[in-house]
């Protein structure tokens, strides 16, 4: 049985924890932390081992600790790196690397420059197959995922009848965890965004895509609005909706008014940490005028990445299919279930 660790338990760590304690075929050997807080108490109360840095070991003597995060390291197969942004790459070099553990790295790290912490950027939809047998691997974010769940299945249909994305992120301030972080009264702009790069390291360094990138003071998931140039005359709004009728993760909505109405919804049918874990095509504002059709979805923020993180560690640590390991992400994270739900609730009326 292979042992998994998950290096960190914020956003990601404790998204991804929920789900991997209920995989049977692997063995969740514990979590990292580096604070002394509240939340080594909401692991341990959730069955978890925690492990803490070796030299804050005495930082940790009030809470119930299992041991040095490297000593549970010698004991795994592969490490979920879940560490706050830009940490990633010394964990790699100080950690993993030099036990020769196989690791995954979140978006906000990098796969470009001397950082790096990979050269492969994960997509499940567009390069499952090369992830296999790779010993280091950096997920893409949120709003990276979210695009290729578009993106790849327009390019499967439209093939060379695609010429130009341009695509606009309208991105939340915080998460909804995130309640000590003040959401400013202000649109910030972001300068030279990373998405658009990022991207094109699984869509293809040529693609005519261009991104831009606002910030607005919401916890309530992203935004993005894209558009997508033909050849010639677009398609019609109903021949876009229908590419995604059975796609992974996608859920097309027709009457949610906005995204507090998906994350609502998500509540009150108890979805783990009110997360759909995918995107959702607002359909009602789908519209096709000349060479070019409009797409609006809104992207599930830091709940999107999680099944990634676990089609990627099965590519990793198993080298299973990627119609094997669908099957098995999807017996744990009920994503059909989920998308029928949403479909059925916000359906056209």
């Amino acid at each position: 049985m292979k042992k998994v660790f998950v290096n960190g338990y914020g956003s990601i760590g404790s998204r991804i924890t929920s789900f991997l304690k209920d995989d049977p075929e692997i063995i969740l050997f514990g979590v990292g932390k580096y604070s002394p807080d509240d939340k080594v108490e909401i692991a341990t109360s959730r069955g978890l081992n925690v492990y803490v840095p070796e030299i804050k070991l005495d930082d940790f003597s009030n809470y119930k600790i299992a041991g040095s995060i490297e000593s549970a390291l010698d004991e795994c197969d592969l490490v979920i790196d879940a560490a706050p942004e830009g940490h990633g790459y010394k964990n790699k070099k100080n950690l993993y690397e030099p036990k020769n553990i196989q690791a995954i790295y979140q978006g906000g790290e990098s796969t470009v420059g001397p950082e790096a912490v990979s050269d492969l950027l994960f997509n499940s939809r567009a390069n499952y197959d090369k992830a296999l047998g790779k010993s280091h691997v950096m997920q893409g974010s949120c709003n990276v995922t979210g695009m290729g769940r578009i993106l790849e299945p327009l390019r499967e249909k439209f093939g060379d009848r695609l010429i130009r994305f341009d695509v606009t992120l309208v991105r939340r301030w915080a998460d909804i965890e995130q309640t000590n972080k003040e959401l400013l009264d202000t649109i910030e702009m972001t300068e030279k965004p990373h998405h658009g790069d990022d991207v094109k390291m699984y869509f293809g360094k040529d693609v005519p895509l261009y991104v831009r990138a606002i910030k607005v003071p919401t916890r309530q998931m992203h935004l993005h609005i894209m558009d997508i140039r033909f050849k010639d005359t677009a398609p019609k709004p109903s021949e876009i909706h229908e590419i995604f009728t059975n796609e992974f993760g996608v859920a097309t909505l027709w009457t949610a008014k906005g995204t507090r109405d998906v994350r609502d919804y998500a509540q009150s049918m108890n979805f783990n940490f009110t997360d759909t874990n995918m995107i959702h095509i607002h359909a009602n504002m789908t519209t096709s005028i000349g060479d070019t059709v409009q797409l609006m979805y809104s992207d599930d923020q830091t709940g999107i990445v999680i099944p990634e993180n676990h089609m990627l560690m099965q590519a990793m640590l198993f080298g299973k299919s990627y119609d094997d390991a669908f099957e098995h992400t999807e017996s744990i994270f009920h994503m059909n279930e989920k998308k029928k739900k949403l479909e059925e609730h916000f359906a056209k009326k």
